[in-house]
C-alpha cells in the first residue's frame, strides 16, 4: 500500500514522504495511530493543504519530547525479580513492567525491547519520546536491593558469588589437608587386647599412648 507520512517513521521516511508499506502495517499501526494518509489523490491534496501546520504540531511535539527527556536520559530504575544462581531471571522484565517501573507517563510502545530482560544485571533501554526524539534509561535488574545497589556501582554479583563460593570451597580443602599432614594432630583409633578388652589407641606428636576402657 503506498501511504505519505504525516511523521517520521524510523527506517522509512519523513513527513511528506510518500512509501510504499505492507497493507498490513499500514492497516493495523500507520493510519489508526494517524502516522500517516493512504497515497491517494484527495490525501496528497489535503497534506499538501496543511502541511505547514502539520509540520509546526510536530515541532512543538518534538521540543516537549526534548525537554523532558533532558530529565529522563540516563536515568536508572530499578525491578526487584527472583533469579538462579546463574543470575536467570524465573520470568522475565517487559515493555510493560519498564514502562509501569518509570510511572511518568511512558507508554510500553514507547519502550523499545527487542526481547524481554531474562537476566540479572544493568540493561540499557532506549525510549523514544517522539519519533525524531530517542532517550536511554539503565534497567537494573536483581534478585535484592542490597545487590542492586552493588549493581549500582559497578560489581557484577553473579560472578562475585562464584568467587566466594570458590574461596570457601579452596579454604576448607586446605584446612582438610592441613590437619591430616599436621604432626601435633591427635588421632585416636580403637582396637582389641588379647583379653577381649577394647583400647583406645591415641598417636599424638609421634608417641603412641594406649588407654584401656
Amino acid at each position: 500500500m503506498d501511504i505519505v507520512l504525516l511523521e517520521r517513521v524510523e527506517k522509512l521516511g519523513s513527513i511528506g514522504d510518500v512509501v510504499t508499506v505492507k497493507d498490513g502495517f499500514a492497516r493495523n499501526f500507520l493510519l489508526p495511530q494517524g502516522k500517516a494518509l493512504r497515497a491517494n489523490k484527495a490525501n496528497i491534496e489535503r497534506f499538501e493543504r496543511e502541511r505547514e501546520a502539520i509540520e509546526a504540531r510536530n515541532a512543538e511535539k518534538r521540543a516537549d519530547a526534548e525537554t523532558s527527556g533532558k530529565d529522563l536520559d540516563g536515568k536508572r530504575y530499578v525491578l526487584i525479580r527472583q533469579a538462579g544462581e546463574s543470575g536467570h531471571l524465573y520470568g522475565s522484565v517487559s515493555a510493560k513492567d519498564i514502562a509501569e517501573v518509570m510511572d511518568n507517563g511512558i507508554s510500553r510502545s514507547q519502550v523499545v525491547l527487542n526481547s524481554p530482560i531474562k537476566a540479572v544485571g544493568v540493561h540499557d533501554v532506549r525510549i523514544n519520546l517522539h519519533p525524531e526524539v530517542f532517550i536511554t534509561i539503565g534497567v537494573n535488574v536483581a534478585r535484592t536491593p542490597d545487590e542492586a545497589t552493588r549493581q549500582e556501582a559497578g560489581e557484577n554479583v553473579i560472578d562475585s558469588a562464584r568467587n566466594d563460593d570458590r574461596t570457601a570451597d579452596k579454604e576448607m580443602a586446605e584446612e582438610q589437608a592441613a590437619a591430616m599432614f599436621d604432626p601435633e594432630a591427635e588421632i585416636q583409633m580403637e582396637a582389641t587386647g588379647e583379653d577381649g578388652e577394647t583400647i583406645v589407641v591415641t598417636e599424638e606428636a609421634g608417641e603412641t599412648i594406649e588407654a584401656n576402657e
